[in-house]
C-alpha cells in the first residue's frame, strides 16, 4: 500500500496598498491555498486568511471588505501563501 504525502511550498509577493485586492482574489481564484497571510512591509502579520477546499465567495466577502480597508491603510505590503504542490 502507497501513502501519499502532501506537500506544501511557501509563495512571497510584495505588492503595493492599491493591488492588495486584486491580487489576493487572483491567488483565491487559482485555488490549492491553504492560507493568505497579509503582512506589513516590516514582515509583521496584519491578516491571517485560512482557506480550504470548502470555501465559497459568499463565505470570503467578509474577509476580502477587511483586505479592501487594509489596503487603503497600507502603502507596501507583503502577502506570503501557503499552497500545495
Amino acid at each position: 500500500m502507497t501513502t501519499k504525502t502532501k506537500t506544501t511550498k511557501t509563495e512571497t509577493f510584495k505588492v503595493n496598498g492599491e493591488d492588495l485586492l486584486k491580487k489576493v482574489k487572483e491567488l483565491i481564484h487559482q485555488g490549492n491555498i491553504h492560507s493568505i497571510t497579509i503582512e506589513d512591509k516590516k514582515g509583521k502579520p496584519i491578516l491571517i486568511l485560512p482557506l480550504t477546499v470548502g470555501v465559497v465567495g459568499a463565505v470570503l466577502v467578509p474577509a476580502l471588505a477587511a483586505i479592501g480597508a487594509l489596503a487603503a491603510l497600507l502603502t507596501e505590503c507583503n502577502i506570503r501563501v501557503l499552497r500545495d504542490n
